[in-house]
């Protein structure tokens, strides 16, 4: 990725983490020092987006009590260099399809773009923030993470997982359907604890106690269910059975959420608390758990180290490329010719563009990947290779970065259909129809590349138009490339580029 990379991190950078929960948002600001993140801010503020969440969107309240915690996160993160700062968003932006509603004011207050994750994506990350909270020991360690909407699953050793899962179930979306205008009775709570069961139930087999040595839990609910338990005398330290039982006859003692009051529970905490709970035993009983130990350790932990690996060239996304790249047998040499042309066309639009680092990331992985569908079928490879990039499971890329190497990677060739159109024009991706544009047309060179050198042309570019300007005759004299280059005029001119040959 050559002179796009950036030097490795000094001691004293500074590096900062949004996660945007389904319940809470959290900033965490980090200093490097020795190789490892201090902690240097902190915030915490209950948002509840999920309960927001109305028919699959966001409730135009819910989206006001994000921005307003954001804007309160922006002047702390005023310090920190936009590219040093990650901004992640789970479950809740994950289902909601108004997202772009807040997604996009939202960037526009923290000047970073908000990456939307999938569910193994955050366990992933889950998994990176715990282990670096925890002794650097061989053995083999179950780590669950209760979110406000889903639950994350992770197997591993050290610092690699190494079986994920994410379950859509969490302590927002369960108080919201098990327990309506917070009524406790013990029918709902055994509707809460039925429906945890069976979901995890489906998958007991590969996270059952037999397949790991130590089970360690993530996030606020497992860490307030661990505060109550020790500060009632439950429990010495962590999570077990009996613990569990006595909260769970404490708490349905009272008939409301609101009316919940025990030694150690946060007020904030008290509309979450028995689902929570709920989940938590359930899983106890399907996995076979006897105790848990918990971990301040989390998801903004693992994007912090995470951006570490980025900036200091150990990308888990350029692993990830290289693995899907051998899996599918990928004509490496093919890939090399328009990786190289690629990086030409934008070298040379990168500025008149705006274009950015990240998006010759884009390309580049795209370069590497869009005869992935080869594997599958020569005919309409390329729609091949689009959903293999938009549904594998890709370690360290967000929702949003495999959409677009989707595509890119169905739109490199062929017609553009109204739908990729309307994507590749859409507001929430105001630079698809430039990465586009420098995908097909270096995709077109790379047959006749084969062959023999291509020339050197030149290449201007403005808002709304490219010029190619060949050596004479050239293009006479290759009829073939000149005839599918002038077939790709009407084609960008859809996309608002007007392309001249000369």
């Amino acid at each position: 990725m050559d002179s796009t990379t950036q030097d490795p991190l000094p001691d004293g950078s500074q590096l900062a983490a949004v996660d945007l929960g389904s319940n809470s948002f959290h900033l965490l600001i980090a200093r490097i020092e020795h190789g490892e993140m201090r902690p240097v801010e902190a915030l915490a503020e209950k948002v509840q987006l999920g309960a927001g969440l109305v028919n699959g969107h966001l409730s135009p309240q819910a989206i006001e009590r994000g921005l307003d915690c954001l804007s309160r996160f922006a002047q702390l993160l005023e310090s920190v260099e936009p590219e040093r700062l990650r901004v992640v968003g789970t479950n809740a932006l994950r289902v909601a399809k108004n997202r772009a509603e807040f997604t996009l004011p939202a960037t526009r207050l923290l000047r970073s773009r908000i990456d939307v994750i999938y569910g193994r994506e955050e366990a992933r990350l889950v998994y990176l923030g715990v282990a670096h909270s925890l002794a650097d020991d061989a053995q083999s360690r179950l780590v669950i993470d209760i979110g406000g909407g889903s639950t994350e699953f992770i197997i591993g050793e050290r610092f690699e997982p190494q079986s994920m899962e994410s379950l859509q179930m969490g302590c927002v979306s369960f108080a919201d359907s098990c327990f309506p205008d917070g009524a406790i009775s013990r029918e709902n709570y055994r509707n809460a604890y039925d429906r945890a069961r069976i979901q995890a139930y489906h998958f007991r087999h590969r996270y059952h106690a037999r397949h790991w040595e130590e089970c360690v839990g993530s996030s606020g609910t497992l860490n307030a269910i661990e505060a109550i338990l020790v500060q009632n005398g439950w429990s010495e330290e962590g999570i077990d059975r009996k613990g569990l039982e006595k909260l769970e006859k404490k708490l349905l003692k009272f008939k409301q959420f609101e009316k919940i009051s025990l030694d150690g529970l946060a007020s904030s905490r008290r509309g979450v608390i028995l689902p929570g709970v709920a989940i938590t035993s359930a899983l106890f009983d399907v996995l076979d758990i006897e105790h848990m130990r918990t971990s301040r350790g989390a998801l903004r932990e693992g994007v912090i180290y995470d951006l570490m690996g980025r900036l200091s060239h150990e990308d888990v996304r350029e692993r990830t490329i290289n693995a899907l790249v051998q899996r599918y047998n990928v004509d490496s040499d093919l890939a090399d010719i328009v990786e190289q042309r690629a990086r030409t066309f934008f070298t040379a639009t990168r500025k008149s563009w705006s274009l950015t680092t990240e998006d010759w990331e884009l390309l580049h992985w795209t370069a590497r990947t869009h005869e992935v569908g080869m594997a599958i079928s020569h005919k309409h490879f390329n729609r091949h290779s689009a959903y293999l990039l938009r549904n594998a499971d890709l370690p360290g890329f967000s929702q949003q970065e495999q959409e677009m190497l989707a595509l890119l990677a169905q739109g490199h060739r062929g017609k553009l259909s109204a739908e990729l159109l309307q994507d590749a024009n859409s507001d929430d991706s105001p630079r698809a129809r430039y990465l586009l544009a420098i995908m097909r047309l270096a995709a077109l060179f790379k047959y006749a590349e084969r062959l023999e050198q291509l020339p050197d042309f030149s290449i201007r570019a403005d808002d709304s138009s490219m010029t190619l300007a060949f050596p004479a005759g050239w293009l006479e004299d290759h009829p073939l490339t000149a005839h599918e280059l002038a077939g790709e005029q009407p084609t960008l001119a859809r996309l608002g580029i007007e392309l001249t040959l000369s």
